[in-house]
């Protein structure tokens, strides 16, 4: 079957030549090429270091370890549809709903993503990156299940060009685009993702709510949901941050198999819990610091968004401190801020930023410590 579709491919290749006609979609053509089989092309000169993981198996893994927390949210779409209207659908119709919600958002962000990067690919030469395609999927999951599709495309487009492309495409861009595109609703349409009100997909009109976020940030504390309830998940919320179960699950593979930080998410998690005690000792917050890590997106966050490798610190110095300080900034966020009961989202754009700031400091901080340990070992050969 790959030898079919290698004969097929490669007969493909020459109606997209340079002086062919359908040139103009090569980067196109490419990018699906790429998708489905192996590239051909090896480097030729330089130093390089030869490694069976290549940019697409880590896309790949990344894609898989966000399967449990997206199958999960597909039934709890379907099954907070069902709740609200006081029916018992059972699993099945309540999976299918919640995938026929899902189905929409996905397309749209990776035909308006995808279609932004092919066309800064064919003009600038490159080939499409596999990034987006993690990118895509990321989207729709940190979004409320009844955004307008139009918003969806809008921010997608805007997170493509201002967050990536316009630095120079994958691997220089500074912030998280998934990321930068939710921060463009949040900003632009504020009503559509505040977090004040449940998201639940075409909810009855006698349901209303708040959740468990707001009514934490109001003092609400009757009010929200069992510990058991937020680790399993069935409550309401987007599609990616309900499981805690799933984003554990999610978490282990990326760990394992050493695509993800585990230094940035036991920081991440360690700085909410410790700024989350700060505050219930001064009286701040009577919320149990452990359940703000349950609340929200703040897992899914520590796991899937700050260890992106692009815009996390490379040291490992600076990996402790920029997880930690997320998960600072996330709980002071919530905790002060009655406006904006989230916080992670804010929390982790503002470490991007940081980012090359926290590397230089560490490195620089332990080119000081290998010279003051050089100069104490010269001392000593001196006495």
């Amino acid at each position: 079957m790959i030898k079919f579709i290698t004969t097929i491919s490669d007969k493909l290749h020459k109606t997209f030549g340079t002086k062919k006609m359908l040139r103009p979609f090569y980067a196109l053509f490419d990018a699906v090429d790429t998708f489905i089989l192996t590239p051909s092309t090896t480097t030729t000169r330089g130093c390089h270091i030869r490694d069976a993981v290549d940019m697409k198996r880590i896309m790949i893994t990344v894609m898989a370890a966000l399967l449990p927390a997206l199958l999960f949210g597909l039934w709890n779409i379907g099954y907070q549809h069902f709740i609200s209207l006081s029916q018992d659908a059972g699993f099945w119709k309540e999976f299918w709903y919640g995938f026929l919600k899902w189905l929409p958002m996905v397309l749209i962000t990776y035909i308006s993503g995808l279609t932004v990067e092919i066309i800064f690919a064919q003009r600038r030469g490159h080939q499409v990156a596999e990034g987006f395609f993690v990118t895509g999927m990321i989207i729709p999951m940190i979004m409320p299940p009844d955004i307008p599709l139009w918003i969806l495309a809008l921010a997608t487009i805007f997170a493509v060009v201002f967050a990536k492309e316009a630095f120079g495409g994958t691997g220089y861009n500074f912030m998280n685009p998934a990321l930068v595109a939710r921060a463009f609703i949040f900003f632009a349409y504020p009503s559509k993702i505040s977090g004040d009100s449940v998201w639940i997909a075409e909810k009855a009109d006698a349901f209303s709510g708040a959740t468990p976020l707001a009514n934490a940030a109001a003092g609400n504390f009757d009010s929200l949901p069992s510990i058991t309830d937020m680790v399993i998940g069935n409550i309401p919320g987007c599609i990616g941050e309900t499981s805690k179960i799933a984003i554990l699950l999610g978490a282990i593979l990326l760990i394992y198999t050493q695509v993800a930080s585990w230094r940035i998410i036991i920081s991440t998690i360690a700085g909410g819990i410790a700024a989350g005690l700060c505050f219930n000792i001064s009286g701040i917050s009577a919320i149990p610091a452990y359940q703000h890590i349950l609340m929200g997106g703040f897992l899914f966050g520590a796991v899937f968004m700050a260890t992106d490798p692009v815009t996390s610190p490379h040291t490992k110095n600076g990996k402790l401190i920029y997880g930690f300080l997320i998960g600072v900034i996330a709980i002071i966020i919530r905790v002060l801020n009655k406006g904006y009961p989230e916080g992670m989202m804010l929390a982790i754009l503002l470490m991007n930023v940081f980012t090359p700031l926290i590397d230089y400091i560490s490195i620089q901080l332990n080119i000081r410590n290998r010279q003051h340990i050089r100069i104490l070992k010269n001392e000593k050969l001196q006495q």
